[in-house]
């Protein structure tokens, strides 16, 4: 079964390595590495590793955590591939087809985010609708989300942003990017189970949202 390892580590040479074999040592086979961040002396990897048959996924944290310095911040399991050409396509596909454009961002962005859903929301007065959204995105009624609109992108805190209590479920991260600074639509993503949406992740989300604001136009 395959999983995607989250780990964070010292951002110097061989740590990856010893990583990688303390993996291979637990029996695990690396099929890709892909950068998430890199900063402040340390880095922060995925990694879509493959275990045998029976093998619980707990035996990655300890082989991973038995590197001085590392630590796993979240496994999940994963189709075992890490494309990261996605993104690229997706604007393709939007610039392509801009009439189908924010349909085709909310079920494209799970896949480049790693996440469980997508949904793109637009608040007009007290009321918050989406308008676009992808396969697995939670059912909600219409309500308000009073921190729309937005200047940059956010992880959204529900003990501080109002949002729908099915957004909340099964421990869902939360994040959100504008589509401009005074616009009131917004791309939501949810990750459930986490990882929490790091800085870097942040600033792709907003650059995708931004992008994708230029093609479509205002």
């Amino acid at each position: 079964m395959s999983f995607l390892l989250r780990v964070v580590l010292p951002d110097k040479p061989g740590s990856l390595g010893a990583v990688a074999t303390a993996l291979g040592a637990a029996g695990a086979d690396i099929l890709g590495v892909d950068v998430v961040e890199r900063s402040r002396g340390h880095a922060v990897d995925d990694l879509a590793v493959e275990l045998p048959s029976g093998r619980p996924p707990d035996v990655l944290i300890t082989a991973a955590e038995s590197v001085p310095g590392v630590q796993v911040e979240s496994v999940r399991p994963h189709s075992g591939k890490l494309e990261t050409h996605r993104e690229l396509e997706l604007i393709e596909a939007i610039t392509v087809d801009p009439g189908h454009g924010l349909q085709l961002l909310a079920e494209g962005v799970p896949r480049i985010f790693r996440a469980g859903w997508a949904l793109v929301a637009a608040r007009e007065g007290t009321r918050a609708y989406r308008i676009a959204e992808s396969s697995a995105a939670p059912e909600t009624r219409a309500a308000d989300l009073p921190w729309l609109p937005l200047r940059r992108a956010i992880a959204v805190d529900p003990e501080v942003h109002q949002v729908p209590s099915p957004w909340t479920d099964l421990d869902t991260e939360l994040a959100a990017a504008p589509f401009g600074p005074s616009t009131p639509h917004a791309l939501v993503v949810g990750r459930p189970g986490g990882p929490a949406f790091r800085p870097s992740e942040l600033a792709r989300l907003a650059h995708l949202a931004g992008i994708v604001t230029t093609i479509l136009g205002s």
